[in-house]
């Protein structure tokens, strides 16, 4: 299995929102840099490389780095560096069967609770999805989808989820990233996210907890179809 080259980006406008703490500021830029192969897997780096390349102080890359060892996508080893984690087709198949029971869930809350403001949200984001498809901007792509989980995430008011699924959609942008061009049908993957954040923008609980699962076996089935593709 090859690995697609890693192209060097800047990070994007809304890694760089001045509200953020510089904590959640280096976070956001470090998990784009792991999920876009900025930092490839099995790479080693350090604090202080990280600091620079950022120009952010070590306290708050350090606050990133452990936020990011959390959700598995990097490992710290104490006095030998920090490697970023390999990627496993049945790592990533075993996480789509918890996360496929959890974003029903989620999905369905979202559809019952989210405030109006969100709701417009999920409309603008299935928008997005739509035209994302069609530019195949595969960066632009990745930052809609971690908006969209976000926002479900959020909209559907539950504390006790929002660690997992961040976690979980950290490592699956990665994986989708790296391999989407060969497996991947994304007009139809386009098209099941706008389902769902359309279901949720009309209350509809049943409806997004259905398309959600549409979607999850969709991936799950690309997923799959990365065994049997020549990298």
């Amino acid at each position: 299995m090859t690995r697609r080259k890693a192209v060097r980006k800047k990070p994007g406008r809304k890694a760089g929102d001045p509200s953020l703490t510089l904590s959640e500021h280096a976070y956001r830029h470090l998990e784009e840099m792991i999920v876009t192969l900025q930092l490839l897997p099995g790479s080693t780096v350090s604090e202080t490389d990280l600091a620079q390349r950022l120009g952010i102080g070590r306290t708050p890359i350090r606050e990133a780095l452990h936020r990011l060892a959390r959700e598995h996508l990097i490992t710290i080893l104490p006095r030998r560096g920090i490697i970023v984690s390999e990627i496993s087709v049945q790592g990533q198949l075993r996480l789509l069967e918890v996360r496929r029971e959890l974003e029903r869930l989620v999905a369905k809350s979202a559809a019952r609770r989210a405030t109006p403001e969100e709701r417009e949200r999920f409309l603008a984001l299935a928008q997005q999805f739509e035209e994302g498809a069609k530019i195949d901007d595969e960066v632009s792509y990745m930052r809609v989808d971690r908006e969209f989980h976000e926002l479900i995430v959020r909209a559907a008011r539950n504390e006790f989820a929002v660690g997992v699924m961040t976690m979980m959609h950290s490592l699956s942008r990665r994986f989708g990233y790296i391999h989407y061009k060969q497996a991947a049908d994304m007009p139809l993957t386009a098209k099941l996210h706008a389902d769902v954040a359309r279901m949720i923008a009309a209350g509809d609980e049943l409806e997004a907890g259905n398309t959600m699962d549409k979607l999850l076996a969709s991936v799950t089935q690309f997923t799959r179809d990365t065994v049997t593709k020549d990298f």
